[in-house]
């Protein structure tokens, strides 16, 4: 990557961030023909929370936009893998989506009704097909699934790599190391960044810095409702009857979301009552760099006996790793995109 001797004077847009979205941006901005794209990272690639992230990649969303979103998401990843001869560790072993009520069933169902929208496989599976997908599962509670054939995982780093390489090859600059003290503005409207080694001067700015955005906004006085909770996953012991060609498995009345990783397997949870992060000051601070956060293993408990439950290997194999770090959130889970309303340009 270029670093911090070749900062420019000017250019045409400023990207801050260099997780997978400031490096996606970065590389769309130059394939779409604005060469002239600068991404400042005040660390490394993925260090915020891009790092530590699951790596999930569904073809399905909650609109008909973000289902579109997803599946060029995938496509692109393919295609990029070849072009710059980087891997993202995709892996495409479908995912399985298990109902344990009649009403969640229902909405799995219709689920599968919206995909044929979008030509993506996906079917409706009983219990006894359930159990040959997921060899390792207990089904005794389930009432029914989706499986979707070309859902999968990728390794998030491999996949932000990727991008900023293609970003380069593209005719984008990325430095890292290079933090962004202040976003400058004249009348309201974008006129450069200050970093820690002089001002660049520019026309837009792209504020990708997941959960550090908010308190970069606020101090232009731009309101960013995003905010970082405690996300937990545990990495199991290696399970010796595990395939490497297991699904996604997710079970949304028990908040759990279970993948394959070399042959161990790693449990997530997206829970009600999840957890703000960094109370202290509601501040995240700003050398929080691979960070992770406290263990909490009594918040954590009540889920990893359902995933025990859900897969009873897990209760033998035992916990290779607990992770706790940030994930940062909408209030209502959609992304932020678009011009800032008080900013113009950014």
């Amino acid at each position: 990557m270029d670093m911090t001797n070749n900062i420019p004077n000017s250019c045409k847009v400023v990207v801050i961030g260099g997780g997978v979205a400031g490096c996606s941006t970065a590389y769309h901005l130059a394939k779409f023909g604005w060469k002239d794209t600068v991404l400042l990272e005040r660390d490394v690639l993925t260090s915020g929370t891009t790092w530590h992230a699951a790596g999930l990649i569904g073809q399905l969303g909650s609109s008909a936009t973000i289902t579109r979103l997803r599946n060029y998401s995938l496509n692109l990843y393919k295609q990029l893998e070849e072009e710059t001869g980087l891997s993202t560790g995709l892996k495409q072993n479908g995912s399985l989506t298990v109902a344990t009520t009649s009403d969640r069933l229902e909405e799995l169902k219709r689920q599968v009704t919206f995909a044929q929208r979008f030509e993506i496989e996906a079917k409706e599976v009983n219990k006894e097909e359930i159990k040959q997908i997921y060899p390792l599962i207990n089904t005794d509670d389930i009432v029914g699934g989706v499986f979707i054939t070309r859902d999968g995982q990728a390794d998030p780093v491999g996949v932000a790599n990727v991008l900023a390489k293609a970003a380069i090859q593209n005719g984008a600059k990325i430095i890292e190391k290079c933090p962004v003290k202040k976003i400058l503005t004249k009348n309201n409207k974008i006129v450069g960044v200050e970093t820690n080694f002089g001002k660049i001067e520019c026309e837009f700015v792209v504020l990708a810095t997941g959960m550090w955005s908010r308190q970069i906004a606020k101090e232009i006085d731009v309101s960013i409702p995003l905010y970082p909770d405690e996300h937990f996953y545990i990495l199991s012991e290696p399970i010796k009857e595990i395939e490497r060609s297991l699904p996604v498995l997710r079970d949304y009345n028990n908040c759990l979301y279970l993948k394959e990783d070399a042959g161990k397997l790693l449990v997530g949870i997206f829970e009600p009552n999840a957890k703000p992060a960094f109370i202290n000051n509601y501040k995240v601070p700003d050398d929080f760099s691979f960070g992770e956060l406290p263990e909490d293993f009594d918040h954590f408990e009540p889920y990893l006996m359902n995933a025990m439950n859900r897969i009873p290997s897990l209760e033998k194999s035992g916990i290779r790793k607990f992770f706790n770090g940030p994930e940062s959130f909408t209030p209502d889970t959609n992304y932020l995109l678009g011009e800032t309303p008080e900013v113009k340009n950014l």
